[in-house]
């Protein structure tokens, strides 16, 4: 059972990492903290908008693996403890 737990977490830190990376890829929508670092100077280098698309599709598989992972840690920890 151990192994399955560690297997879930090490899948957890990956997932974790790869969300906040692809949430700070995506341009922002405004003022507020991306203005701040520079979001508002570059407009022309922004994403178009099919990447756009497809990094909120990325972002929100990769939202759900990191969901079915919390879930499926916490249940896992809880019927071996």
């Amino acid at each position: 059972m151990n192994i399955l737990v560690t297997i879930i977490t090490i899948l957890l830190v990956i997932s974790s990492l790869l969300l906040i990376a692809s949430i700070l890829l995506h341009k922002g929508r405004g003022g507020g903290i991306s203005d701040m670092f520079g979001g508002g100077i570059s407009t022309s280098m922004r994403s178009s908008g099919v990447a756009e698309k497809n990094l909120n599709r990325i972002t929100v598989i990769v939202a759900l693996v990191w969901i079915s992972t919390v879930v499926l840690l916490g249940l896992v920890t809880k019927v071996n403890y």
